[in-house]
């Protein structure tokens, strides 16, 4: 993975993650933070890292990860 999408999921995809409502998910969220250890927290970072970055790459391919202009 290149350098550029790290920096890309540091400042724009990981913020963004951070302001979507958990809603359905606090609860799981939640019980998952309680029972990591910091070894654990460490790996599910970066595989939320990977998943979050190919889901991005994803949407950009099939087009909806661009927002469409408005006239």
């Amino acid at each position: 993975m290149s350098d550029f999408m790290k920096w890309l999921y540091i400042h724009y995809i990981k913020p963004y993650l951070d302001t979507v409502p958990q809603d359905d998910y606090f609860f799981w969220l939640s019980l998952m933070d309680s029972v990591m250890t910091p070894d654990m927290r460490e790996k599910f970072e970066k595989c939320q890292e990977f998943a979050a970055i190919h889901a991005f790459l994803l949407g950009l391919r099939t087009g909806q990860g661009l927002p469409v202009p408005m006239k």
